[in-house]
Protein backbone atom coordinates (compact mmCIF):
# COMPACT_ATOMS: atom_id res chain seq x y z
CA UNK A 1 0.00 0.00 0.00
CA UNK A 2 1.42 3.36 -1.03
CA UNK A 3 0.16 6.69 0.26
CA UNK A 4 0.95 10.05 -1.26
CA UNK A 5 1.60 11.38 2.25
CA UNK A 6 4.60 9.00 2.46
CA UNK A 7 6.33 11.30 -0.04
CA UNK A 8 5.55 14.70 1.47
CA UNK A 9 8.50 17.02 0.90
CA UNK A 10 9.38 15.41 -2.44
CA UNK A 11 8.14 15.79 -5.98
CA UNK A 12 6.13 12.77 -7.12
CA UNK A 13 5.49 11.76 -10.69
CA UNK A 14 2.83 9.11 -11.18
CA UNK A 15 2.99 7.97 -14.75
CA UNK A 16 0.06 5.91 -15.95
CA UNK A 17 0.67 3.54 -18.82
CA UNK A 18 -1.41 1.00 -20.74
CA UNK A 19 0.44 -2.30 -20.33
CA UNK A 20 3.66 -3.87 -19.05
CA UNK A 21 6.29 -4.95 -21.57
CA UNK A 22 4.76 -3.36 -24.67
CA UNK A 23 6.90 -1.21 -26.99
CA UNK A 24 5.78 2.29 -25.93
CA UNK A 25 5.46 1.40 -22.25
CA UNK A 26 8.88 -0.22 -22.19
CA UNK A 27 10.45 2.79 -23.91
CA UNK A 28 8.86 5.12 -21.35
CA UNK A 29 9.83 3.00 -18.33
CA UNK A 30 13.41 2.64 -19.57
CA UNK A 31 13.74 6.39 -20.12
CA UNK A 32 12.75 6.95 -16.48
CA UNK A 33 15.22 4.23 -15.48
CA UNK A 34 18.01 5.87 -17.50
CA UNK A 35 17.38 9.29 -15.91
CA UNK A 36 16.60 7.92 -12.46
CA UNK A 37 19.72 9.33 -10.78
CA UNK A 38 18.98 12.81 -12.15
CA UNK A 39 15.36 12.55 -11.01
CA UNK A 40 16.53 11.43 -7.58
CA UNK A 41 18.89 14.44 -7.41
CA UNK A 42 15.82 16.60 -8.09
CA UNK A 43 14.12 15.13 -5.01
CA UNK A 44 11.64 13.22 -7.17
CA UNK A 45 9.87 9.91 -6.66
CA UNK A 46 8.73 8.05 -9.78
CA UNK A 47 5.75 5.71 -9.60
CA UNK A 48 4.43 3.83 -12.61
CA UNK A 49 0.81 2.64 -12.56
CA UNK A 50 -1.24 0.34 -14.75
CA UNK A 51 -3.97 -2.26 -14.36
CA UNK A 52 -1.74 -5.36 -14.64
CA UNK A 53 -1.28 -7.50 -11.55
CA UNK A 54 1.68 -7.63 -9.17
CA UNK A 55 3.30 -10.64 -10.90
CA UNK A 56 3.27 -8.80 -14.25
CA UNK A 57 4.77 -5.67 -12.66
CA UNK A 58 7.49 -7.64 -10.88
CA UNK A 59 8.47 -9.41 -14.09
CA UNK A 60 8.51 -6.11 -16.03
CA UNK A 61 10.59 -4.45 -13.27
CA UNK A 62 13.09 -7.29 -13.18
CA UNK A 63 13.41 -7.66 -16.97
CA UNK A 64 14.27 -3.97 -17.46
CA UNK A 65 15.91 -3.33 -14.06
CA UNK A 66 13.48 -0.57 -13.16
CA UNK A 67 14.60 1.17 -9.93
CA UNK A 68 11.16 2.56 -9.06
CA UNK A 69 7.86 1.08 -7.94
CA UNK A 70 5.04 0.04 -10.26
CA UNK A 71 1.60 0.35 -8.71
CA UNK A 72 -1.17 -2.14 -9.35
CA UNK A 73 -4.30 -0.17 -10.25
CA UNK A 74 -7.07 -2.76 -10.57
CA UNK A 75 -9.96 -1.40 -12.55
CA UNK A 76 -8.14 1.92 -13.05
CA UNK A 77 -9.47 3.44 -9.81
CA UNK A 78 -6.26 5.39 -9.07
CA UNK A 79 -6.11 6.71 -12.64
CA UNK A 80 -9.76 7.70 -12.43
CA UNK A 81 -9.13 9.61 -9.19
CA UNK A 82 -6.74 11.87 -11.15
CA UNK A 83 -9.14 12.21 -14.09
CA UNK A 84 -7.20 9.81 -16.29
CA UNK A 85 -9.39 7.62 -18.44
CA UNK A 86 -9.01 4.41 -20.32
CA UNK A 87 -8.47 3.56 -23.96
CA UNK A 88 -11.87 2.84 -25.55
CA UNK A 89 -12.57 -0.83 -26.31
CA UNK A 90 -9.26 -1.99 -24.79
CA UNK A 91 -10.00 -0.81 -21.26
CA UNK A 92 -6.30 -0.07 -20.65
CA UNK A 93 -5.20 3.08 -18.85
CA UNK A 94 -4.26 6.01 -21.08
CA UNK A 95 -0.62 7.13 -21.18
CA UNK A 96 -0.83 10.22 -18.97
CA UNK A 97 1.12 11.49 -15.97
CA UNK A 98 0.59 13.60 -12.89
CA UNK A 99 3.35 15.72 -11.33
CA UNK A 100 2.81 16.53 -7.65
CA UNK A 101 4.73 19.15 -5.66
CA UNK A 102 6.52 18.55 -2.35
CA UNK A 103 3.52 20.31 -0.76
CA UNK A 104 1.31 17.63 -2.36
CA UNK A 105 -0.40 19.90 -4.86
CA UNK A 106 -0.82 18.87 -8.49
CA UNK A 107 1.62 20.90 -10.57
CA UNK A 108 0.78 19.46 -13.96
CA UNK A 109 -1.21 16.74 -15.68
CA UNK A 110 0.45 15.50 -18.85
CA UNK A 111 -2.28 14.33 -21.19
CA UNK A 112 -0.31 14.00 -24.42
CA UNK A 113 2.71 11.91 -23.45
CA UNK A 114 5.46 10.94 -25.87
CA UNK A 115 7.19 7.93 -24.26
CA UNK A 116 10.57 8.95 -25.68
CA UNK A 117 10.67 12.60 -24.60
CA UNK A 118 8.43 12.61 -21.53
CA UNK A 119 11.23 12.28 -18.98
CA UNK A 120 12.95 15.43 -20.29
CA UNK A 121 9.70 17.38 -20.14
CA UNK A 122 9.18 16.22 -16.54
CA UNK A 123 12.74 17.17 -15.54
CA UNK A 124 12.29 20.66 -17.00
CA UNK A 125 9.00 21.13 -15.15
CA UNK A 126 10.52 19.95 -11.85
CA UNK A 127 13.45 22.32 -12.25
CA UNK A 128 11.06 25.22 -12.98
CA UNK A 129 8.86 24.35 -10.00
CA UNK A 130 11.86 23.94 -7.69
CA UNK A 131 13.11 27.43 -8.59
CA UNK A 132 9.71 29.02 -7.97
CA UNK A 133 8.79 29.58 -4.32
CA UNK A 134 5.47 28.02 -3.30
CA UNK A 135 2.58 30.47 -2.88
CA UNK A 136 2.00 31.68 0.67
CA UNK A 137 -1.17 30.45 2.29
CA UNK A 138 -3.52 32.96 3.87
CA UNK A 139 -3.30 33.01 7.63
Amino acid sequence: MVRLSDYKGRFVLIYFYPKDDTPGCTKQACSFRDEFSQLKECNTVILGASTQDQASHLEFKKKYQLPFDLLVDPGGKLAESFGIGSIPLLGLTKRESVLISPEQKIIKIYSDVNPTTHVQEVLEDIQKAASTPPPKENA
